[in-house]
C-alpha cells in the first residue's frame, strides 16, 4: 500500500469525467487499498480516485466516526462504478474537501439516495444511503463527474481551524 498525493483544486485532472471499470484486478484492489490509506492519513471521510490523479470510477468511504442520533449505521467501504438512481427529500449542510483545502460551503443535497455500484468481483451491488451518508457518497461521487463541492455551494466560509 502507498500514501497517493492529493490533488487540489486547480489541477485540470479533477475537472474531468473518470472511466467506467471494467477490469477487476489485484491492481484494483491496490488502488482501493492505497485509497484508504491516503483517505485515513488526511483525515477524511471519502475520497474518489480523481482525487489522486487516477481517472477510474472509484470511491471509498469512511463513517465510521460519525456517531449520530438517527441510528445510522457506521460504515467504511469502497464502490466501483457507483451511480445514484434514485434520490429524494433535500438538506442543506455543510461540507468540506480534501481537494479544496482551507474551506467549506454550505450544499443542498438529497437526504436519501439509492446507489448501484459493483464490487471487486464485477458483481452489481444496491446501497441505500441517508442524512451524512448520502451526503458523502454524493459529495464522493460527484469528483467522478469532474464536479467539485465548490460547483455547487450556496456559501462558502474559510475553514474552522481544529487547534
Amino acid at each position: 500500500m502507498a500514501i497517493r498525493k492529493i490533488r487540489t483544486d486547480g489541477d485540470p485532472i479533477l475537472r474531468k469525467k473518470s472511466k467506467v471499470v471494467t477490469n477487476y484486478n489485484d491492481r484494483l484492489k491496490l488502488l482501493i487499498d492505497d485509497m484508504y490509506e491516503t483517505m485515513d492519513l488526511a483525515p477524511g471521510v471519502g475520497l474518489a480516485a480523481p482525487q489522486i490523479g487516477i481517472l477510474k470510477r472509484v470511491i471509498v468511504v469512511d463513517n465510521r466516526e460519525e456517531d449520530n442520533d438517527e441510528g445510522e449505521k457506521p460504515m467504511r467501504f469502497y464502490m466501483i462504478n457507483p451511480e445514484i438512481i434514485e434520490k429524494d427529500g433535500e438538506e442543506v449542510s455543510m461540507e468540506g474537501c480534501l481537494s479544496v483545502p482551507g474551506k467549506q460551503g454550505t450544499v443542498k443535497r438529497a437526504k436519501h439516495i439509492k446507489v448501484k455500484y459493483n464490487d471487486l468481483e464485477g458483481q452489481e451491488k444496491l446501497m441505500e444511503a441517508e442524512d451524512f451518508l448520502a451526503r458523502i457518497i454524493q459529495h464522493e461521487t460527484d469528483h467522478l463527474d469532474g464536479i467539485l463541492y465548490t460547483d455547487k455551494a450556496i456559501d462558502m466560509y474559510e475553514a474552522e481551524s481544529e487547534e
